[in-house]
Formats: structure tokens, C-alpha cells, sequence
């Protein structure tokens, strides 16, 4: 049987005892931040990982002696490729580990509940007893990489278990922990059989991050009710006042930190001549339509693909959209083909475009074109520099960076954002056209709303979009966690076990 969290680990000895000095800041995430690439001749290549949260810690683990934990997403591989300034530390994973811990407990256990069981999550004890396994290899490796007194930083919901492992391993590190998807509502989390073990595994940080102050605020009911823990009551803001659980002598702090995209560059990137050239082409080659439609998604049950097909689907049949007039393009990229609800998904989606297609379109013009491939970067900021409308419908979404994205692509101030409420981007994109998912006249009004809107309305709206994204980039997100978890915290404890908020050092609300 599988030890469960925190047993049989003994402290480390200090790095430096060896001669070792160890990294002063680490990353500690599901993924090395580059992707392993075979040549046709045998040769490797090892190429840095799109995303924001690369992008984003980058500069820092250069700036300091950095080293970065993860896996390279190859079974059985244990390639340590050499990253000029940040030291990788790979953890290999076998094939039946990737099938229990990654597709298993994580993809489908962890990120249903999360995402409030739009499918319901399996709950395997096999599974359990391999995510605990692999979190233990993951702090491990985190322990030889940290030198004496590191911050270390551990990434989502794939990894809860590492903040206490990581402890008992090395109480000298400073530990932060964000959770990149929704933290649930306490009702749905009370049904994860090792529910106490994983809020445990997460009070071994000394700051948890969540995108909104909601997050939070359930993870402090759950520490106080599952944990035991003396918590803070008061409200937690964002990037300020953040709540407070006691462990021990240890003071853990909890708070919101929304996460965001390089605004600046995709802002450079989207006004560069190739690109504007670009996105001139693809309204060319969809027949210049008066409106271009645009979803770009991986290819989850939790993005919505479906609530904005339908919404289209019935706007057509009440003659509310004109097919001659308009084209939407569905850019889904490939996600978890192996697991069975997404196969289902696809076939549904897939299903819905070409019943759509197969009633309004007319030849050489489809309604909807749709896409089910990865898109390269550029060609994505083309996309969105050419689309009238940007369709973000998720029933689901810890934040959704695709929002932040188009809005930090329009410098024309062109465009409109339909937006669901239901996302974490929603708290700081008030301007959008925002709808409830489930309310499918309100997703067609919104729809409506935002193909309908005069040039004067729309510059105002996405004025006031760019002002949001372009302040509140990943840099500042980053620069947000790290100056919480590195700043110390006072508290002092009531009569009724709680304790009191902890400001926010030097960061505005």
C-alpha cells in the first residue's frame, strides 16, 4: 500500500553541508518549461514552452541561481536538457504513473471536482495511492534542487500534496503554492475521499494563491473544518488583506492573485505589419465577411464550445444573424484524446458544426470553419487582430487567458468580447459582454449585443478592457505572489481560535 502524505520522509541535510550551494529560487510544476523534439536524423532539440508562466519566471530564475522540477512529458524519460541560467531537475513518470497520477487522479478526479462536475469525477484509491507517490518523487527532487533557505514555488492542482512533503523534507525553504484552475465550493469538495489529506498537503505552504478572493475564502472554511486549523474570518481582498490559517507556530497565508498574460508583447507583436498583413489575408480567404466569429479553446468539456454552437445555431434560425454576412471560426486545439468524456465531447462538437453548416451554409462559404489542431503563435495573433467578436463561453474557468489575450491584441480598439460570467477574468473584465453559460438566451443576446455594437460603444468598451490587461500583466502577477511570500506576517489569535487578515506589503488592491 501506497504511504499516505508526510510518512516515511525525513528531513534533507543542509545542501551547503556538500559543498552544494543549490538553487536560491526554484520552480516546481507538472511540466519542465521546454518540450523534447526529435529530429528525423535521431538528433534531440529541447524548445522552450509557449506560455505565460515561462515567460513570466524566466527573468527571475535568471536573475538568481534558478533551477525549475517538472516533467518532460515523455514516458520513462529522465533528460536533464541543459537551459543556459535555470538548472532543470526532470522527474520521470512511467507509463502507468502518467495513466493513474496525470489522466487519472489529476484530469479525472481533481479537474471535474474543480470545475464544478460538469462530468463527474472518478474517485480510484489506485489512483489516490499514485498521485501521492509521484508528489512524493516531485518533493524530493525539489529538496536536492533548493539550496539552503530557497523560495520555492509549486505550481497547480497536479502537485497539493508537495507544500507538506516539502516540509518535512526541508523546513528551512520559504514554500508558495497557486492553484491555476477553480478552487471548488466547499459542498462539492466535501466529496473528494482524501479530502483532509489535500488541504493538509497544501498548508504545508507558507502562501497559497488562488485567482479570486472566493477561492480562498472556501479554502479557509475547509482548514478550519477539515484541518482543525485556527483561521482568519474577515473578507480576503485582491492582492490585499489576505487571510491567515495558524499551523502550529507557522503563520500560512492565503490569498488572490489573479494571473494574467505579457500584455506588452502580444500588444507589440499584434501591431507589427506581418501580423496586421496576416490578419488581412484571413478575412480574405473567409470571403470578407461583415462579421468574423472567433472561439479559440482547447478542446474541453468545460470551455463551452457547445454553449456558443447552439447560441449561433438558434440566432441563425431567427434570422438574427445573417449567414451570407457572417463566419465564425472554431480554433480547438487537441486535449486528453485518450480520456473517454473528451472523445465524447468531440464527436458532439463536431456534430453541431456540421449540422449547422449543413443548414445555413452555401457552397464554397460555410458558416462555421473549425479547426481541430494546434495553431502557431503568430497565426493565433492574426486571428485575433481579424475577428469582430471574440466568444469566451466557458462553463467553467479559473480565469481564461484567451479573454486577456485578444484584449491585449485590439490596439485599434476594435472588436468586442462576449465573455462568460463564469470565468476568472470575468471580476476584472467588466466591459465585456458578459452572460451566464447555462442562460442560453442571454449568450445569444450577448452575441447579438456585441455583432450589433455601434464603432463609439465598442472603442469605449475595449478602451476600457485594455486598460485592465495592459496594467495588470503576468510580470506584476508574478512580482505580486513572490513580494507576499517573501514579506514576514504577524498575527495574533483571538478568543474564538481565529486570527486577524494580513495586509497586503507594498501591493495595490
Amino acid at each position: 500500500m501506497t504511504p499516505q502524505p508526510g510518512e516515511e520522509l525525513q528531513p534533507t541535510a543542509d545542501p551547503r553541508a556538500d559543498g552544494h550551494r543549490g538553487a536560491e529560487f526554484v520552480v516546481v510544476a507538472n511540466r519542465l518549461p521546454v518540450d523534447k523534439e526529435v529530429q528525423a536524423d535521431g538528433t534531440v532539440h529541447w524548445k522552450r514552452s509557449p506560455g505565460g508562466l515561462v515567460t513570466a519566471l524566466e527573468p527571475i530564475l535568471r536573475s538568481r541561481t534558478g533551477a525549475w522540477v517538472g516533467w518532460s512529458g515523455i514516458a520513462d524519460s529522465d533528460d536533464n536538457p541543459d537551459i543556459e541560467g535555470i538548472d532543470i531537475h526532470a522527474v520521470p513518470l512511467s507509463t502507468s504513473e502518467i495513466a493513474e497520477y496525470y489522466e487519472g487522479f489529476s484530469n479525472a478526479t481533481l479537474w471535474p471536482l474543480y470545475h464544478d462536475v460538469i462530468v463527474k469525477p472518478e474517485y480510484h484509491r489506485e489512483w489516490w495511492n499514485t498521485y501521492v507517490e509521484v508528489n512524493r518523487r516531485f518533493a524530493e527532487e525539489t529538496s536536492k534542487a533548493a539550496g539552503h533557505g530557497a523560495v520555492v514555488w509549486v505550481q497547480d492542482y497536479q502537485l497539493q500534496l508537495v507544500p507538506k512533503m516539502l516540509r518535512m523534507l526541508r523546513p528551512d525553504l520559504r514554500i508558495g503554492f497557486f492553484l491555476h484552475i477553480p478552487f471548488p465550493p466547499v459542498e462539492l469538495f466535501m466529496q473528494m475521499p482524501w479530502r483532509t489529506e489535500i488541504i493538509e498537503g497544501l498548508l504545508g505552504a507558507d502562501l497559497i494563491g488562488f485567482h479570486l478572493p472566493g477561492g480562498a475564502q472556501n479554502f479557509l472554511y475547509l482548514a478550519r473544518r477539515l484541518a482543525g486549523q485556527a483561521t482568519s474570518k474577515g473578507s480576503v481582498g485582491v492582492r490585499s488583506r489576505f487571510g491567515v490559517v495558524q499551523v502550529g507556530f507557522r503563520t500560512v497565508r492565503v490569498g488572490a492573485f489573479p494571473i494574467s498574460i505579457d500584455s506588452g508583447e502580444l500588444d507589440a507583436k499584434a501591431r507589427s505589419k506581418e501580423i496586421r498583413a496576416r490578419a488581412a489575408e484571413i478575412r480574405a480567404e473567409l470571403g470578407n465577411p461583415k462579421t468574423v466569429l472567433l472561439g479559440v479553446d482547447r478542446l474541453d468539456y468545460t470551455k463551452g464550445i457547445d454553449v456558443r454552437l447552439r447560441a449561433l445555431s438558434e440566432l441563425l434560425a431567427e434570422k438574427r444573424i445573417d449567414p451570407h454576412e457572417t463566419v465564425m471560426v472554431q480554433l480547438a486545439t487537441p486535449s486528453r484524446e485518450r480520456v473517454d468524456s473528451y472523445v465524447k465531447m468531440r464527436a458532439e462538437i463536431e456534430q453541431l458544426v456540421g449540422n449547422i453548416n449543413g443548414s445555413y451554409s452555401v457552397v464554397g462559404q460555410p458558416v462555421i470553419q473549425y479547426l481541430h489542431r494546434p495553431v502557431p503563435r503568430d497565426e493565433l495573433i492574426a486571428f485575433f487582430v481579424a475577428a469582430d467578436v471574440m466568444l469566451v463561453t466557458p462553463l467553467r474557468d479559473g480565469m481564461n487567458l484567451v479573454a486577456k489575450e485578444y484584449v491585449a491584441c485590439r490596439s485599434d480598439l476594435g472588436g468586442a468580447l462576449v465573455l462568460s460570467e463564469f470565468t476568472g477574468a470575468a471580476a476584472e473584465l467588466k466591459s465585456a459582454y458578459q452572460a451566464n453559460p447555462y442562460d442560453l438566451d442571454g449568450v445569444k443576446d450577448a452575441i447579438a449585443a456585441a455583432v450589433d455594437q455601434t464603432p463609439h460603444e465598442g472603442r469605449r468598451r475595449m478602451r476600457a478592457l485594455r486598460r485592465q490587461v495592459l496594467t495588470h500583466d503576468v510580470a506584476k502577477w508574478a512580482e505580486s505572489f513572490l513580494g507576499a511570500l517573501s514579506a514576514d506576517a504577524e498575527t495574533t489569535t483571538s478568543a474564538d481560535r481565529g486570527v486577524q487578515l494580513v495586509a497586503a506589503p507594498d501591493q495595490n488592491a
